[in-house]
């Protein structure tokens, strides 16, 4: 279901977390949950995974993560102060001790000159730990190539996947810092 890449970062996140008895929470926007959804497949994850938010739409950002409505209006769902929020939201609406939160724009259509299609942003969150945030930008012709797929990219569904491999890992770090 999942690359050999993804659930093998997914195995390492599971064994992290379970070393250091960390709860995960998810908050996903663009990836539909594909993030909780590569954790869960793998055996054991019921030991680390408290739940996962999909947000898609900006509603769901408000209603479940408590994202003000004026912030995503000035600033629009894609952007670093709603990623970071969406983190924070996270965990303060679950048990978990750690959190990703993921936004941006797949496409195909939907992107603008200021964000388009391809624009990521990545924030996590660990209780009493600063907060990361990190801002991707997959370009159509070569987002494949930094996800580990030679043939290079172009699809939605391959921007998903690379978004997803991008969350994991920066939830993973986040999980490996005391």
């Amino acid at each position: 279901m999942f690359s050999l890449e993804i659930e093998t970062l997914a195995r390492l996140l599971i064994d992290e977390a379970r070393q250091k008895s960390l709860r995960i929470v998810t908050a996903e926007s663009c990836t539909g949950g594909l993030v909780a959804g590569a954790i869960c497949s793998i055996s054991g994850a019921s030991d680390v995974l408290d739940r996962g938010f999909i947000c898609y739409s900006n509603r769901a950002k408000q209603e479940l993560l408590g994202i003000p409505g004026d912030l995503i209006a000035d600033l629009g769902a894609v952007s670093e102060p709603v990623a970071r929020m969406m983190a924070e939201g996270a965990l303060e609406n679950s048990n978990a001790h750690v959190s990703v939160a993921i936004t941006g724009v797949a496409g195909p259509g939907g992107g603008t000159p200021m964000k388009p299609v391809g624009t990521v942003h990545i924030a996590t969150a660990r209780s009493n730990q600063a907060l990361h945030h990190r801002a991707e930008f997959f370009e159509l012709e070569t987002r494949g190539e930094r996800c580990g797929d030679k043939d290079g990219g172009g699809s939605e569904k391959e921007l998903r996947s690379c978004a997803q491999l991008h969350a994991l890992a920066a939830l993973a770090g986040s999980a490996r810092k005391r």
